[in-house]
């Protein structure tokens, strides 16, 4: 017997940890009135690598309830999808290249599976890298973590490398444990990079200091541990040393972000440009709303102005 009520109108949802401190439940309602859409969000909170049994409670009542209309899924998507991936019709090419579902909504009646990262990370990080930057630049970038955003930042840059000289000629990939190295290394090995990429295992925080500490000018550092979210801490220590006229960007937005309070404290001695989480929220959740409602929603441009305006406002 399942523990979830039917809906009683449009429902979209948010697989998550801590879903109702995070902003779109605030925005979520101002949208949908921008958009015109009757319909609301409701949280779904697991504990990080939850039971497979739990996610397919939760996916399977999404897929048979009429109203309920799909999902975004945040830090579960890998382990999600691979408990549930019976249960898609239909799974993107992503999603199946990366095992993973950020991404839940329904064609008729199939339940299809997406992984959005690839494209939402790459609009992120366009958003406030500087036009034709890696092309003219040595600099290189370094990824903190490598779960399933820094596999989709990697995958962005691959594609966009097919017409782009505008990508990172290095780039270099730090984790704790060396299972996700591995998975990260078993998937890029399906492809052809365009660019040099690294993988070291740095089990500590003092480990990955000495690679923050050893790029070179210009470059950019990027936590995507879910370190300050969705785990207390930093992936680095106060003694890293961010690179001189460098890039630092977390990719969390809430929370306690020790990492972005650390890029801070070198932003001017460094002259360092620090970006949060913020607009790759926007880009996240867009792009899942599109899908989910089957609706379109520019990626830029005076509309996209006006949506990262309503929830500029509404945080």
């Amino acid at each position: 017997m399942s523990t979830y009520t039917p809906a009683e109108k449009a429902t979209m949802y948010f697989i998550g940890v801590t879903t109702g401190k995070s902003s779109i439940m605030k925005v979520f309602p101002r949208w949908m009135e921008h958009f015109g859409i009757d319909a609301q969000i409701k949280g779904m909170d697991f504990v990080p690598h939850d039971t497979g049994e739990r996610y397919r409670e939760a996916v399977s009542f999404i897929k048979s309830d009429p109203l309920s209309l799909g999902a975004l899924v945040t830090t579960h998507k890998i382990d999600c999808y691979r408990a549930c991936k019976d249960l898609f019709e239909g799974s993107g090419e992503y999603a199946r290249l990366l095992g993973e579902a950020s991404s839940i909504s329904k064609r008729g009646k199939q339940l299809w599976a997406h992984a959005k990262d690839p494209i939402t990370s790459g609009l992120a990080l366009e958003a406030f890298m500087p036009k034709g930057y890696w092309e003219n630049s040595d600099a290189e970038m370094l990824i903190l973590g490598a779960g399933g955003s820094s596999l989709a930042l990697t995958l962005y840059l691959v594609n966009k490398a097919k017409e782009s000289k505008d990508v990172p000629k290095k780039i270099i990939v730090t984790n704790r444990s060396e299972a996700r190295l591995n998975e990260m290394r078993h998937i890029h090995g399906l492809l052809q990079f365009p660019f040099t990429i690294e993988y070291h295992l740095c089990p500590t925080a003092a480990q990955n200091d000495v690679w923050v500490s050893s790029l070179r000018p210009g470059s950019l550092v990027v936590n995507a541990t879910g370190l300050g979210k969705d785990g207390p801490g930093s992936p680095v220590t106060d003694a890293a040393v961010f690179p001189m006229n460098g890039y630092v960007w977390e990719f969390n937005y809430r929370g306690d972000l020790v990492y972005l309070d650390q890029a801070q404290a070198q932003k001017e001695v460094r002259n360092l440009v620090v970006e949060d989480g913020w607009v790759y929220f926007i880009h996240g959740w867009t792009r899942v709303i599109a899908e989910v409602f089957h609706i379109d929603i520019p990626t830029e441009g005076p509309e996209f102005d006006t949506i990262s305006e309503i929830a500029r406002t509404t945080r």
